[in-house]
Parts: structure tokens; sequence; C-alpha cells
């Protein structure tokens, strides 16, 4: 037979062996610099600058203003003074992780007070059942609050903007802006203060309603951490639309929200009671600016997705501190919310740096 490659005009090609290539991919990494491992680390860790700066806080009050702000008295009157701060400061975490504010929650705090009273005391219902009603009344604005935001997509600004006046209003009519003297609270109805009934412990003074938080505090950061629903919550927080792609339901969980809101405002307006003894339709009016405070001083990002409440009970005791060191150094009031304004810009200011990490 002829060989077929030895015909005339016939010619051959024979294709180039590819050889393997047996070489690992690589990959150009960079080494990170300090700058940028310290914005990892703070990244993973929101609660580390608080802490830091809350340790920062007491060391150097400590030295300017000596025994007078170490003492024990001294830490735990802080710890009494930033109660009714840290519980509310619970409330707007829980806002400010889905990616809202709620700007109501110190209205409803003062709104459940006066019920609470004007029922027990006014009205003579028995404490406990008009605790109840008063935590339920919280329950009811947070819902009209939920409706609004997951019926209508209201923005949570303006809607929580609307029924702070709402819910400001309701109070004055209700109260007939009249206080009820601490007098009248003890003698009808005294398990409204409660939590102001003081505990001495190793020569610091604590109340029953700094146990409350702390409490509070505990079984919250359960559910954020160890339940699905406050996986759910994050995830809410941080992308609505991917969440809601995995199957949850964005709007009962932002209604649930809203609604544990108005519960913890109502348990805050028990403690409020407690701790100035009487029901004043004119209390807590800062309530609601230093609950932001703390949280956003506490590490959580107000772009959703990111907080603790640990950090806003760090939050809240350094708020706490500086006020009362300052003023136990002899600082003007006007000047010790200026040292608080400025807290509030640096914290915001660190949380853009911060998120550049997931950009």
């Amino acid at each position: 037979m002829t060989d077929i490659g030895s015909r005339p005009g016939v010619q051959t090609f024979e294709a180039p062996v590819q050889k393997s290539d047996s070489r690992v991919a690589e990959f150009d990494v960079r080494a990170k610099s300090p700058v940028q491992k310290l914005q990892h680390f703070l990244h993973a860790n929101p609660t580390a600058i608080p802490a830091i700066v809350l340790l920062l806080g007491v060391v150097g009050f400590g030295l300017i203003v000596g025994s007078r702000f170490m003492s024990m008295f001294n830490l735990s009157l802080i710890i009494q003074q930033v109660t009714i701060i840290g519980i509310i400061g619970i409330a707007q975490t829980l806002i400010v992780i889905t990616a809202g504010i709620d700007l109501s929650v110190g209205a409803i705090m003062v709104l459940c007070s006066v019920i609470m009273g004007k029922l027990a005391i006014t009205m003579g219902l028995p404490a406990p059942l008009a605790l109840v009603i008063g935590v339920a009344a919280g329950a009811g604005c947070g819902a009209v609050n939920g409706v609004l935001v997951t019926r209508l997509k209201l923005p949570p600004f303006i809607v929580t903007l609307g029924t702070w006046s709402i819910f400001f209003a309701l109070n004055l009519w209700y109260s007939a802006s009249e206080t009820i003297r601490s007098q009248d609270v003890a003698k009808a109805a005294p398990l409204l203060q409660a939590l102001g009934t003081p505990v001495d412990v190793f020569g610091a003074r604590f109340t029953y309603g700094s146990f409350f938080l702390l409490g509070l505090t505990c079984l919250i950061w359960y559910i954020l951490n160890r339940t699905a629903f406050g996986r759910h919550l994050y995830a809410v927080g941080d992308d609505p639309d991917a969440a809601r792609l995995t199957g949850i339901r964005t709007d009962r969980v932002l209604f649930s929200v809203y609604i544990g809101a108005g519960v913890i405002c109502g348990l805050g307006a028990w403690a409020l009671i407690g701790r100035i003894g009487s029901v004043s339709p004119q209390a807590g009016q800062t309530a609601n600016l230093d609950s932001i405070t703390a949280v956003v001083v506490g590490g959580a990002s107000l772009f959703g997705g990111r907080g603790s409440i640990i950090g806003t009970l760090i939050g809240a005791l350094i708020v706490g501190v500086f006020r009362n060191g300052l003023a136990l150094s002899g600082v003007d009031v006007l000047w010790q919310e200026f040292t608080v304004g400025c807290l509030i810009i640096i914290a915001v200011a660190l949380d853009q740096w911060i998120r550049k990490v997931s950009a």
C-alpha cells in the first residue's frame, strides 16, 4: 500500500504538542499595612474602640479628679445615671441594626410611664395590671411604627419623627401636663417605684434598675447571637434584598423589631418611674438623642447590619463617665454637651472608615 503521506501534492501537518503547565496559579497578595490590619481588626471587633475609650476615660478622669471620681459610690452612681439611657439604647440598637432609626423611643417611654401612673394612682387599678397595660401600650406604639415602615414603605426617620410628635402630644393630653408626686406613687402603687430601690454592695450603691438593665442586656444579647431571629435581623440590616432572596420574611422581621423596641420602651418607663420617683410628662426629654448617642458611640453602624448590645451598654457608660468626670472637674454643662457631640462625630467618622474594609 502506498503511504498517504508520500503522495505527491498531499501535505501533512503535525499539530504542536502542548505541554501541560503544572504550575499553580499565582495570586498577587499584598501584605497589609499596620493601618489596614487595625482597620480589619476593628471591623471584626466593633466593641473594641468603645471599650478602649471607656477605659481611657475612667483612667483619665481618675488622674484628673482623683478619689472623688474613682470612689465606689461615684462609679456606682454613674451606673445608676445611665440605666434609663441603657434600656432605651437597647431598643434603639435593634432598630439601628435594621438600618433604621427611631426618634420616638423617648416619647413612647414617657407616655407608657404616664399610662402606668394614671391607671394605678388616679383610676385605682392594681399596680401589676397598670404595669402590664403600660408595657402593652409601648408594644402598640411600636406596632404603629412597624406598620408605617413595613406596609406603607415610609422611611423610618420620617415615620418616627412624626410619631414622636404624636406620642408626645398624647402624653400631654392624657396627663393634663400634671405630675404625680412620688409620695402618691409610693402610697398607691409602690411596685412602680420598685426598680429605684437602692442596694448596697461593698460600699457601692446600686438600684434594682441597674440589675434589671444587666439582665435585659444578657437576654437581648442571647437573642441576637444565639437565635435565628438575631441572624435574620443582621441579614435584613446588611442587605434586605439578599435576605429576601434567601427566604427571610423581611417585613415580618422589621415589624417584630419595632414591637420589641416598644416593649423595651415600656419597661424603660417602669425604670424611669423608679429612677425619679414620680410620674412626670416632662421626664426623659433627651432620651431620644441620648439613646442614639449610646448606640453610635458603642460602635453600631447607622447603615445597618452592624452593632451589639454590649457596645451600646459601653456607649452609655462612656457618656455617663464623661459627663460625670467633666462635672466633677468643674466644666460647665455647655462644654459637657460639646464633648458628647464631638464623641458622636468621631464615632460616625470611625464607622465610615471601618466600613471601607467591606467596600
